[in-house]
């Protein structure tokens, strides 16, 4: 479905898309990087607008977002299309596919009213825009978002950080959460293996911070590529600097897509992650794909102990000890959003 893809400017005899960082300008004809947002007769569209590729209600551990209702359920849906091109997407399928089709895309029709009513209807507490990256579709997010809203749902960016200060300041009302992947801190990774730069990154997690939406974030360690010791500290310096409230995921990469030479991450460089992280400061650090429970449970980071027990598919296997928000043992309020 087409529909005009607002968030944009016109500037003499081009567009200039503003829901992404690349700032794509645009002449008649032309697609973006995204391959999703197009310029017709002038004027920019959005050629995905309610076009659900990929819907599923997730648990919100999934996402992944610990801080944010937990044991709560996610209706989960992307489009195609994405303004990266990481050699190591999971979802590539989806998100790389406007990179070779151009024109008649694959979705199921579902318009922002329907979409929030079927949220309702399987008992979610949130709607995430997610499995491609949701700027690229951001006035159907939008529309989506406001409809959410207005029947008490809660709204989740699952996201690569492109979102420009425009595009935060107009869905910031509406939007709750934010898992953001800070991939790397070195702008060589970036440009080599996602086609993308590393600075609007930090940018936008730095502005939607401050605008007050949750913030979680994830970073996939790929031998090699970006889980050296100091860029490993780098990443956590960073965000201790900003707030080490702010719960980081460190992930343990698989070979995938384009990078299926390289070899998944060893535990013990997962592991490492998390001691520099917790060196650096950060109160709550987690470890993804290893099951290891003990790492991704929430402690206390007044008393230790552990206040939400996770193991195994978490989203079934998760205990909240937390009682209004705050550790059972010593009182100590745990930073997140607790309830609906």
């Amino acid at each position: 479905m087409i529909s005009d893809a607002w968030l944009s400017k016109k500037i003499g005899n081009m567009v200039l898309c503003l829901a992404c960082s690349h700032l794509c300008r645009l002449q008649e004809g032309q697609y973006g990087i995204c391959g999703v947002r197009k310029v017709e007769n002038d004027k920019l569209k959005l050629t995905v607008y309610a076009d659900v590729t990929a819907i599923n209600l997730d648990p919100i551990e999934k996402k992944p977002l610990f801080h944010f209702l937990p044991g709560s359920g996610a209706l989960s849906i992307g489009t195609v299309g994405c303004n990266f091109a990481c050699s190591f997407c999971q979802n590539y399928e989806i998100s790389q596919l406007t990179k070779k089709q151009k024109g008649a895309l694959p979705g199921r029709k579902l318009l922002p009213d329907e979409l929030a009513g079927l949220a309702k209807s399987y008992g979610a507490k949130s709607i995430a825009y997610t499995y491609n990256e949701p700027a690229v579709f951001f006035e159907y997010a939008y529309d989506c978002a406001v409809a959410a809203k207005k029947v008490g749902l809660k709204n989740i960016f699952i996201t690569n950080g492109y979102e420009t200060r425009q595009a935060i300041d107009k869905i910031s009302p509406y939007l709750d959460a934010m898992n953001i992947d800070l991939k790397s801190f070195s702008d060589k990774f970036y440009q080599n293996l996602c086609n993308g730069r590393v600075a609007p990154v930090l940018e936008c997690i730095k502005y939607a911070y401050g605008k007050g939406i949750w913030i979680e974030l994830t970073t996939l360690l790929i031998p090699g590529k970006n889980d050296s010791d100091e860029e490993i500290r780098s990443i956590a310096r960073f965000i201790a600097d900003l707030d080490n409230r702010i719960p980081w995921h460190i992930s343990a990469f698989y070979p995938t897509y384009k990078l299926t030479n390289i070899p998944p991450t060893p535990p013990s460089t997962i592991l490492k992650g998390y001691r520099i992280a917790k060196q650096e400061g950060l109160k709550h650090v987690y470890v993804g794909n290893l099951n290891k429970s003990q790492y991704e449970s929430t402690y206390c980071p007044e008393c230790g102990k552990m206040v939400i027990s996770r193991s195994g598919h978490i989203g079934n296997n998760l205990n909240n000890m937390l009682k209004n928000g705050c550790c059972p043992f010593c009182g100590y309020k745990i930073e997140g959003i607790w309830q609906s």
